[in-house]
């Protein structure tokens, strides 16, 4: 069984502090390639809200303070691989689909490997800084029964 995360709210604070909030139930991942070439000067605003604590949402290209890991079929990582791969030649120069899906399926790959051993509904943030050697990621883990999420359980599919 393979594992992702789902944007998830629990208010409307997201609507306010991202430029482009990611929508709820989409499937994200870290999105730290973002920022790979940012310097203090890049981070203000909201912007700077982003590259703090902020999941990429991998339909929206928005981004999401909390994740919560989910089950993920086969044929639906496939789609987002695509996905990740289009926006790749979109909006970051890679040549080709065929260039951008093996880069794409490694950023799937990490988020992956994050969510593994984690129980379903497991929520997820991160937090970025920037260091000499460039951004730096660490991960909070809150587990399911500690917030108390069963109200929030997300289910569903990309077909919805």
């Amino acid at each position: 069984m393979m594992k992702l995360a789902r944007a998830i709210h629990f208010d409307e604070s997201d609507q306010r502090i991202f430029h482009n909030p990611a929508r709820t139930g989409e499937w994200c991942i870290s999105g730290g390639f973002e920022f790979s070439n940012w310097t203090e000067g890049d981070l203000v605003g909201k912007a700077r809200q982003a590259f703090a604590n902020g999941w990429f949402g991998l339909e929206t290209s928005g981004r999401v303070t909390f994740v919560a890991v989910t089950q993920i079929e086969p044929s639906e990582l496939e789609t987002l691989t695509d996905l990740l791969a289009q926006h790749f030649v979109t909006y970051y120069g890679a040549p080709d689909l065929a260039a951008a899906r093996p880069v794409a399926a490694e950023e799937l790959g990490h988020m992956a490997e994050l969510c593994e051993d984690h129980d379903p509904n497991t929520l997820l943030t991160v937090a970025r800084e920037l260091t000499p050697a460039g951004v730096k990621e660490a991960y909070r883990v809150i587990e399911a029964q500690d917030a108390g999420l069963e109200q929030f359980a997300i289910h569903g599919s990309l077909d919805e």
